[in-house]
């Protein structure tokens, strides 16, 4: 509930900042006042009207700066402009080449026929200090660019580090879990079925009923006890991942939910032979694959769009996972590239191959192909 009015807030200051700074680009034309004709004013207040759309439309909002620039002296409103879009540029050749239209066109002589031999050179220092000029806005908005780029990179490697610390913590528990597991098996509950055992003997041993009553007692309850006890050592064993037969392993049905919960924009396309034709060990194999596919793409490929082909030639049947080339500067992390490791040793025990590299575009593709044994 606190976000809505903490962005309308965000939205009056930037409001109030566009008003103060048109204010000061209006007075800026006042006082620099040299074309007063209607052509020459409507150029002027054209330069300090776009400044407030300089935000979504910045290479706009420069190159209607301006014409007001060239017949009127005035400053404000092109180097805002000029800021602006270099806050958003990552072409510096780009940026290079609009500081000179910049600085050629404030440097340039109005009306243009006025160029005598004394004015090229005024124009040709006046240029050169312009273009001088040029650089403070140029800098100061490729600093803002980087600095919000390393913002974002910061909580980017946050939030991985966040989820790294997590699946430390649960694999740390699984392996207690585990242990204890084993502890309570290999411990409590043998020491609990040797005092069955017990009470069983000494319930058919004992000279009176009361004796006998209380062996019986004892063994029921420790009968009772050791059920408990083996339904919590399973209940652990899966908890902790101590085996693999009681949880249940990913199929070819459960494909198309995997992408659609990976929170990255795949295409899921193309089809493969009848699920009873694939075997469960090679089911998991293209599940596996497309999992780690995706979560690859997710930690070194930031925006990029992904596609899922399933395939089958008769001879054989995969997967192909492409992506797009990052839009975003993708993280620095370390990695072994023990995922993919993985996969193609899990290829290899199918008869299969994987394959993966870049792509023609610049993305990266990863590809598993596995024989068709029903061929």
């Amino acid at each position: 509930m606190n976000r809505i009015p903490a962005a309308l807030a965000d939205l009056a200051l930037i409001a109030l900042a566009d008003l103060a700074l048109v204010t000061i680009a209006g007075l800026d034309l006042c006082l620099n006042l040299e074309d007063d004709t209607p052509y020459g004013l409507a150029l002027g207040a054209l330069s300090c009207a776009v400044l407030p759309v300089r935000h979504r439309l910045p290479l706009p909002a420069f190159l209607l700066c301006l014409p007001g620039s060239l017949v009127q002296d005035v400053l404000i409103a092109p180097i805002a402009a000029l800021y602006t879009l270099a806050a958003h540029t990552r072409d510096r050749y780009l940026l290079v080449l609009y500081a000179a239209l910049f600085a050629l066109v404030t440097a340039a002589p109005w009306p243009l026929t006025d160029f005598t031999g004394e004015e090229r050179t005024w124009t040709l220092v006046t240029f050169v200090y312009m273009l001088a000029t040029a650089t403070a806005p140029v800098l100061l908005g490729q600093l803002v660019q980087t600095r919000r780029d390393l913002g974002r990179q910061l909580a980017e490697t946050e939030a991985v580090k966040e989820h790294e610390r997590e699946l430390h913590a649960q694999a740390v528990l699984a392996r207690e879990r585990a242990q204890l597991a084993r502890e309570m098996h290999d411990v409590v509950s043998h020491q609990v079925s040797l005092i069955a055992v017990q009470a069983g003997a000494l319930q058919v041993a004992a000279p009176d009923n009361e004796a006998r009553e209380a062996a019986r007692t004892i063994r029921t309850l420790s009968v009772g006890t050791l059920d408990e006890l083996r339904t919590m050592v399973t209940l652990l064993r899966v908890s902790g991942g101590d085996t693999t037969d009681l949880a249940p392993q990913p199929t070819l049905a459960d494909l198309r939910r995997l992408v659609g919960n990976s929170g990255l924009d795949v295409e899921l396309t193309g089809e493969l032979p009848a699920a009873e034709a694939v075997p469960a060990p090679a089911q998991r194999a293209l599940y596996r694959t497309v999992q780690e596919a995706l979560t690859n793409v997710r930690k070194h490929a930031p925006g990029a769009a992904a596609t899922v082909e399933l395939w089958h030639d008769g001879t054989a049947y995969g997967v192909t996972i492409t992506n797009s080339p990052p839009t975003r500067p993708a993280l620095s992390l370390p990695s072994a590239h023990h995922g993919l490791v993985g996969l193609r040793e899990r290829a290899e025990l199918l008869d299969g191959n994987l394959e993966s590299g870049p792509s023609k575009d610049g993305g990266w593709q990863v590809r598993l192909r596995l024989p068709n044994r029903h061929s």
